[in-house]
């Protein structure tokens, strides 16, 4: 092959070529590729960030649904611990009225009985009394005096 002047000058056309590529064609392609490659670093950074406080987030949401849970549960305890008082406290409320019910009606009955014993007493008196009346009226003998006695009981 000759070199002749078409291929000089050729090579002093990709030369230039080369050289104005390099000085002005360059730079802002590489200037471009850094940005761009600054701009998709970012976004990745953002990317792992994100994913992280997503994590963080559900990780805070997993302890407040559990703490929900187990305040849920206290003031479940709580309220059945509550119901099981009032439940036992109206049953000593009960046992406490019942009882002064019966010592009151114990009461009223020991009464009634004391009147009807002193009624009974009076009546046995009287009748007693009527006894006496009719034996002292008709005093006559032994064999009366029980007939009237036996009259008397029979009468009670």
């Amino acid at each position: 092959m000759e070199i002749n002047a078409t291929l000089i000058g050729q090579l002093i056309t990709f030369a230039l070529l080369v050289w104005f590529t390099m000085k002005y064609v360059w730079p802002p392609i590489t200037k471009a590729m850094l940005e761009r490659e600054k701009k998709i670093a970012a976004g990745l950074e953002a990317t792992e960030r994100s994913k992280r406080e997503l994590e963080a987030a559900e990780h805070k949401a997993l302890n407040i649904i559990r703490d929900a849970r187990l305040e849920a549960s206290q003031v479940v305890e709580q309220g059945h611990k509550r119901s099981v008082q009032i439940v036992e406290e109206a049953k000593e409320s009960a046992r406490i009225e019942a009882k002064r019910i019966i010592e009151h009606a114990q009461d009223e009955i020991a009464l009634e009985v004391s009147q009807a014993k002193e009624i009974l007493r009076k009546q046995l008196a009287n009748l007693a009394i009527a006894g006496a009346e009719k034996i002292i009226k008709r005093n006559l003998d032994v064999s009366t005096n029980t007939a009237l006695l036996d009259e008397f009981a029979a009468e009670i």
